[in-house]
């Protein structure tokens, strides 16, 4: 099976699809995207992934799209170690944690909505880093009371909403946000970065030469 990842470095999708595949040990060839340069809404990155973005994975010459659906396929093909479990109430919590931010949080703070809001609304730097921090900081308080008793997010090891956490608050830092008022968090954070399979995935780590 060929598998093959198109990435780009500071994505927190792709962020999330690389620590999955070093979790489950998938062996996988990466092949960059620059975003900043614009190279998602290409014709040959939009041949893999209709909406023009990263990640897609692809196996076998068969795109996949989603982080969250990559993530997916990769649990029903390497079931060792699980991002979701078999009990569904314990699943549920896992993908509820999961799209907190997933879905309420960095889909309004990614790169598209950010040049969007300066193009059309003529928000300088600091009123785009306010805009950030603000909805980065709603759903970290409600996640904050959802995490579990740890180590990790959910419990004993990592889950669906630990691998969307960590680039979460990796992202955090950079926009230079207090993450004091969620030490639950930050302990299931540092966690997950004492793994090396997790530390092996950090943008600096696959960052292009």
């Amino acid at each position: 099976m060929k598998i093959v990842l198109h990435d780009y470095w500071r994505s927190s999708a792709a962020y999330r699809v690389r620590i999955c595949l070093n979790l489950k040990g998938v062996r996988h060839d990466s092949v960059p995207v620059n975003l900043v340069a614009g190279e998602q809404a290409a014709p040959a990155n939009r041949a893999l992934n209709p909406q023009g973005l990263v990640p897609t994975l692809v196996v076998d010459g068969r795109p996949l799209v989603q982080s969250l659906a990559i993530v997916d396929w990769l649990d029903a093909n390497f079931d060792d170690p699980p991002m979701v479990s078999k009990d569904p109430f314990v699943r549920a919590g896992q993908l509820a944690r999961a799209l907190v931010i997933a879905a309420d949080v960095h889909p309004i703070d990614n790169l598209r909505v950010l040049k969007r809001l300066e193009s059309q609304f003529g928000a300088d730097q600091p009123a785009k880093d306010s805009w950030y921090r603000h909805w980065v900081a709603e759903g970290l308080a409600a996640l904050e009371q959802m995490a579990g008793d740890g180590p990790f997010l959910g419990g004993d090891s990592p889950d669906i909403s630990d691998i969307c956490l960590v680039p979460q608050l990796y992202n955090a830092r950079r926009f230079e946000m207090d993450l004091t008022p969620y030490p639950r968090l930050c302990a299931a954070e540092a966690a997950n970065l004492a793994l090396p399979a997790v530390q092996a995935a950090a943008p600096e780590r696959v960052k292009p030469a």
